[in-house]
């Protein structure tokens, strides 16, 4: 018999938010887990108000201040499409802890957050290779100055790296949602 400890079970969530820096893979990955579990996707991109867009664009970081109505509006819009659907799928960088919390305590219930971690390098050359509308690769020091790495032992996280392909980061994730099994059609 093992004694090494079972892997830690996550809290029950129908909210999935994928995360990580830019250029990590939050978007595609998101939406292929969402398309797999028949759920809305919403990427956090579409919740930002201009006055971010603009600054982002201009290659000013965002301030915590800046952070807190959108991460509020994407919670609310996550929270109402997972009532309307059992589910959804949401792509957000949530980098601080404290951000994670107030999308938490926003939405009104648990969510797992999946982690696409990547070192610098890595990231800086998927950034170096796509075209995003205003997240300039200028901004990719200040992300992870901003990024507290999630805690598994307290916070309900999955960690996945992002040189793992498509399918497999898509498979990893739905085979932790045993919860949603209704929602697995694929299977």
């Amino acid at each position: 018999m093992s004694t090494a400890p079972s892997p830690r079970r996550f809290e029950a969530a129908r909210i999935i938010i994928v995360m990580g820096v830019s250029s990590s893979g939050k978007s595609t990955i998101g939406q292929s887990v969402a398309r797999r579990l028949h759920v809305p996707f919403l990427d956090g991109d579409d919740y930002h108000p201009e006055t971010n867009v603009e600054k982002m664009r201009t290659g000013t970081p965002l301030t915590d201040d800046d952070r807190w109505p959108w991460l509020e509006r994407l919670s609310q819009a996550l929270h109402e499409a997972a009532d309307r659907k059992g589910a959804s799928v949401g792509a957000c960088s949530a980098l601080k802890r404290a951000y994670r919390d107030y999308l938490v305590e926003k939405a009104g219930e648990p969510i797992l957050f999946v982690y696409l971690h990547g070192d610098r390098q890595t990231i800086a050359d998927r950034m170096a290779k796509r075209q995003h509308e205003y997240m300039p690769q200028s901004l990719l020091d200040s992300q992870f100055a901003t990024l507290e790495v999630p805690d598994p032992e307290t916070e309900n996280v999955q960690l996945l790296p992002v040189t793992d392909g498509v399918e497999k980061l898509t498979m990893s994730v739905v085979k932790g949602l045993d919860h949603l099994k209704s929602f697995k059609r694929w299977q």
